[in-house]
């Protein structure tokens, strides 16, 4: 039996939910699974872990100080606890954090890394991922002392397999390398993150201009949910790449999908054909994401957002004379 370890996220003190999918991937060969949590409280999330089936859970913490954000250290800190329990591969997600710090451990490490996972195999060191803008998928075989894996965010469907989890504290002082952290900022997503919504609100080519999206945040903002978009919405520059859904952006899971706008190419329809319900707004009827979502307004994005956003904005104030019969 083989020791894996996983990279836990949290965010604001809540773990993130795409971690669940890394674990399942994780365990499906019957390995001893142990969870790393940088800077966190164990028993916060005991619970919840050991219900998806890690058995150690490590939390890393500093001798002297506290243990903040800073990418040097916490690889560092990362780094000197695999060795410590003689864990030899580890998971993570290929998210902002995970790009910050598993590059950084595997270099530590001299260990082969492969970012962006959609398929792994632990048994046999084997891994797949699409490449050239999602064009090929590559089927890798990776071969070191060590193995880092960088999980797609969703691609994993998360099962629970209960355990009973080991709360570990851990605890060292690794160097900072000089950086320092001055100021974390948010960017135009507005802080929530895409791949752990609920509820997302996507517009595509039918936004016709970068503008146009401050009805789709004005409406998300009602609602907590997240803003994404399309390929074709960021390659315009309307939108920054984090806000991408598809093959080549962020592979989603949420409980409701509204595309505004969306043609629904294969490419975007991969990223978040897993959502919980589809609600499309187009006013093409022969449009892809038509034949593939679960609703279907054939109508004008700038007429239905703002009416949506005017009911939504009712409902939240408890006003309904905020919304007149001609909206409904």
């Amino acid at each position: 039996m083989r020791k894996i370890g996983i990279l836990l996220e949290t965010k604001k003190g809540v773990l993130k939910k795409t971690n669940f999918g890394v674990i399942t991937a994780a365990r499906a060969d019957g390995h001893e699974l142990y969870g790393f949590l940088v800077g966190g409280r164990g028993a916060d999330h005991k619970t919840a872990l050991e219900a998806y089936g890690i058995h150690k859970l490590v939390e890393i913490t500093a001798k002297e100080g506290a243990l903040d954000w800073n990418p040097v250290s916490w690889s560092g800190a990362i780094t000197d606890a695999m060795d410590h329990f003689g864990v030899k591969t580890l998971l993570g997600l290929t998210s902002a954090q995970g790009k910050e710090l598993l590059p950084r451990i595997a270099a530590a490490l001299d260990a082969p890394l492969v970012m962006d996972c959609i398929d792994i195999n632990l048994s046999e060191h084997t891994v797949k991922k699409s490449q050239f803008s999602g064009k090929t998928m590559a089927a890798i075989k990776v071969n070191g002392p060590c193995d880092i894996y960088g999980v797609r965010p969703n691609v994993f469907e998360a099962t629970p397999s209960p355990s009973e989890a080991e709360v570990i504290t851990f605890q060292t002082n690794p160097e900072n390398g000089g950086l320092v952290v001055k100021e974390i900022r948010q960017d135009a997503s507005r802080g929530i993150d895409l791949t752990e919504a609920d509820i997302i609100i996507s517009g595509g080519r039918g936004m016709k201009g970068s503008d146009n999206f401050r009805l789709l945040f004005e409406c998300a903002d009602l609602i907590g949910a997240a803003v994404g978009a399309s390929r074709v919405a960021v390659d315009a520059g309307w939108v920054p790449h984090s806000m991408q859904v598809g093959q080549t952006g962020a592979t989603v899971s949420p409980k409701v999908d509204i595309a505004c706008g969306v043609s629904g190419s294969v490419q975007h329809f991969a990223g978040m054909k897993t959502s919980g319900l589809i609600l499309a707004v187009n006013t093409d009827p022969e449009a892809n994401i038509v034949k593939n979502c679960d609703y279907y307004i054939a109508a004008d994005l700038f007429e239905i957002i703002p009416v949506l956003t005017r009911q939504l904005a009712a409902i939240v104030n408890n006003d309904q004379s905020h919304a007149s019969a001609a909206d409904f």
